[in-house]
């Protein structure tokens, strides 16, 4: 069994090995023709528990050979032009190369001795990206595994940054277009579930400043502690961006943590023609960026930055055997200091690759393309009879509902569009979302892949139309 270990003796196995891997997947995805094929969970659920864990193949090629079966030939692949979903992205190839040579190192980024050369490179990419959102010198941060992971860190800072113990007095104020995790970041810091206040947001789906000044003026009058404003920087429906000069403002006069949730609209930190649409993050205490989505890069791949880097400490615990305390006397660069996991994949090595293949323009220009074809979406939505389209696109998402005209129950609506999503995922042809706007179904286009063309959004369109006219012919004839 030693033969499977990597290491000298083994490099060649494993040079084959990876190959024949890499070789398959390549195969695989020039030979996809659509981004799924359509099994269900019932018919893929018994070819996988019909394995016998137990019984190893004992042969790469017969593994690889069992995995199309299991894996690759049923998978959701991203990189497919009408995979127009969720927020998902196709991914460059540099960081791929990062994720190959990350894993077969396998550096575990908590402390120096663990990962040396990684742990500067993760604290590079983390100034870098300081740097872009206009944090100062005193910035710092670490990476996460997600969105989540760095909401949840950059609350907690804000929670330890309230000072005071009476947590039942603490709010949180987002937007009612905010991200979930707010919510969920709450209630692990052992707040009430009263503590989110959700403030209303404009027709374009913006947090209103208007609303957000009173409740914060309540706050105070009823001897609350307004702990955080979290500010979204492209909400995960309609990519919308709050006006963060004027909360940047609120959190100023009402000394107030204000976090920004770029998760999704990061990417804009290194477009070359919309940078300005994120004016006003450099006031953020702490920020969250997902390259794993506008960045094209691998999951996971995310970070949590803050203006103030000893704010980090908060999230500092020593042990004797892994970060002793000596070791900052000693100028040890442990990032276990810094971050909510121990042991950590050296995720920064995939960006790092692709910025020194690619650079930042030639992130950001993908960027700006699905952005762009976001636009162009949102004007054959608008002149299609067929459709309702919500709000004009500040990033790369559309949301949308199909509207026949014979029908006016909105319930029957709502059932034909759900209807549709399903269908159109059974079929394999394409992939698209569903969320609801003011209780009602609606659909969603999460447009990252810059091989997108307008006329794959036609196409789907009238592959949902279709659908969404089948199911009503249907029903209507049984109602009649």
């Amino acid at each position: 069994m030693r033969s499977h270990l990597l290491n000298d003796a083994t490099a060649e196995s494993y040079r084959l090995s990876v190959t024949e891997g890499v070789d398959r997947v390549a195969n695989r995805l020039a030979r996809t023709r659509q981004p799924f094929s359509g099994v269900t969970p019932d018919e893929l659920a018994p070819v996988i528990s019909a394995v016998d864990l137990d019984q190893p193949l004992g042969d790469t090629s017969a593994a690889l050979d069992e995995l199309e079966q299991v894996y690759l030939r049923d998978a959701v692949y991203f990189h497919h032009p009408r995979y127009l979903g969720h927020l998902n992205c196709p991914v460059v190839i540099p960081a791929v190369l990062g994720e190959a040579v990350l894993s077969a190192v396998n550096s575990s980024l908590d402390t120096w001795d663990q990962s040396a050369g990684g742990t500067l490179i993760e604290r590079r990419l983390i100034d870098w990206t300081a740097q872009r959102i206009g944090l100062g010198e005193a910035a710092d941060g670490v990476f996460t595994s997600g969105g989540t992971q760095s909401n949840l860190q950059a609350l907690l800072l804000a929670r330890q940054e309230a000072k005071t113990t009476d947590l039942e007095r603490l709010r949180i104020f987002s937007s009612e277009c905010s991200h979930f995790s707010v919510q969920k970041s709450a209630t692990l810091l052992g707040l009430g579930p009263e503590a989110v206040v959700s403030v209303p947001v404009d027709r374009d789906k913006r947090m209103q400043t208007f609303f957000l000044a009173a409740e914060l003026e309540r706050c105070a009058r009823e001897g609350l502690v307004p702990m955080a404003i979290v500010a979204t920087a492209g909400t995960t429906d309609f990519g919308s961006i709050d006006p963060l000069p004027e909360i940047a403002e609120l959190a100023q006069q009402y000394s107030t943590w204000m976090h920004v949730d770029a998760a999704y609209g990061c990417g804009l930190l290194a477009s070359p023609t919309r940078r300005h649409l994120l004016d006003g993050i450099e006031r953020a205490d702490s920020v969250t960026v997902d390259y794993h989505k506008s960045f094209f890069q691998p999951v996971s791949s995310s970070a949590v930055l803050v203006r103030d880097g000893a704010t980090l400490s908060h999230a500092t615990y020593h042990a004797d055997y892994l970060n002793p305390r000596r070791t900052i006397e000693e100028r040890i660069p442990n990032q276990v200091d810094k971050s909510l996991q121990t042991t950590r994949r050296f995720d920064a090595l995939k960006l790092w690759m692709t910025l020194r293949v690619m650079g930042a323009d030639g992130v950001g220009s993908l960027f700006d393309e699905v952005c762009d074809l976001a636009a162009t979406g949102w004007e054959i939505l608008a002149a299609d009879p067929r459709y309702d389209v919500v709000v004009q696109p500040q990033l790369s998402t559309l949301v949308y509902r199909y509207i026949p005209e014979a029908v006016t129950s909105p319930t029957e609506i709502d059932r034909a569009n759900l209807y549709a999503r399903k269908a159109l995922f059974a079929s394999g042809e394409a992939v698209v979302a569903g969320t609801k706007v003011n209780g009602r179904q609606y659909l969603k286009f999460t447009l990252l892949n810059p091989e997108t063309t307008a006329d794959d959004i036609a196409a789907v369109l009238d592959l949902i139309a279709g659908h969404a006219e089948q199911y009503l012919g249907e029903n209507l004839v049984r109602v009649s």
